[in-house]
């Protein structure tokens, strides 16, 4: 069962999830675009180099995850790759490590400090599917971090160390972030509560964990008025003005309809709404740096 004639590619794409990798991979370069102020940016071998450092430890962290999560997708979600089976334990860790150095081996190429920031990646990754996802709001916080470190990697790729608009997306991109995964845990209850990962929702109950997430959202709309107050924007303030006063309405309408939740299956609809205004925010941000 276990002989690599039996285990097509397919099964190694959903191991990886590609799709997920390929947006981290785009949010590296959408911050050395950025930090650049030039869209031309996105053709150079550091962009590229930065597009596969994070497809390559996202692609990690997804694979150790399958590792780790193996006894619960057998109840789960059986027909994963390695809870059906299909793929042994041992070809997933060898996977794993190969995605790992390929990552590292990009970002090296890149410089010692992206080097450091890479590992930091990848050991964020690595302790939340190891034992930090149990740890509710701490372990909401290591995936809230995760969406944020690419926009700053993608910056020091490029040598671009002082603070620069894709900082700002950052700290925009971990408050929503970690409200959307606050979020979610409502209506994972059930579920969470079987594996024993104790979120905000089951530790304090729903209530507290709809306070929280409303005000992650506040404070993504809140820190998007920081680039202009420190006068980071230059002859695109009017175009940012438009682009995130867009994204921070959808942050405030979303808001609204947290307190105004009444049914824990809604907050599946939010999730995907916290996750389009996190799409237009990343828009804004990118639209906006090219034309600083």
């Amino acid at each position: 069962m276990n002989s690599t004639s039996q285990r097509p590619l397919a099964d190694y794409l959903l191991l990886i999830r590609p799709a997920n990798s390929i947006m981290v991979g785009f949010a590296v370069v959408v911050g050395t675009v950025v930090a650049s102020h030039s869209y031309i940016e996105i053709a150079t071998v550091k962009s590229l180099l930065g597009f596969l450092c994070g497809f390559f430890i996202s692609s990690f962290s997804m694979v150790s995850n399958d590792i780790y999560d193996v006894g619960v997708d057998r109840v789960n979600q059986p027909d994963r790759p390695l809870a059906s089976g299909r793929v042994s334990a041992g070809a997933a860790r060898s996977l794993s490590i190969f995605l790992l150095l390929a990552g590292l081996l990009a970002s090296a190429l890149l410089g010692p400090l992206t080097l450091i920031i890479a590992l930091l990646f990848a050991l964020v990754g690595w302790y939340y599917n190891y034992h930090g996802k149990r740890l509710g709001l701490f372990g909401n916080s290591l995936v809230a971090l995760s969406l944020a470190i690419p926009y700053i990697f993608g910056s020091i790729a490029i040598g671009v160390y002082s603070i620069n608009l894709s900082y700002f997306l950052a700290i925009t991109s971990f408050f929503a972030g970690l409200g959307r995964e606050v979020l979610k845990g409502i209506a994972d209850v059930q579920g969470d509560s079987v594996r024993k990962i104790r979120t905000v929702a089951i530790r304090f109950g729903v209530n507290a964990a709809k306070t929280l997430a409303s005000t992650m959202f506040l404070l993504a709309v809140a820190t998007s008025v920081l680039p202009i107050v420190l006068g980071l924007l230059g002859n695109a303030i009017g175009i940012y003005l438009g682009l995130v006063g867009l994204t921070d309405l959808i942050f405030l309408y979303l808001t609204l309809k947290v307190f105004r939740m009444k049914l824990a299956s809604d907050s599946l609809k939010l999730k995907s709404l916290a996750l389009g205004g996190m799409l237009v925010g990343l828009l804004a941000y990118l639209i906006t740096g090219i034309f600083i």
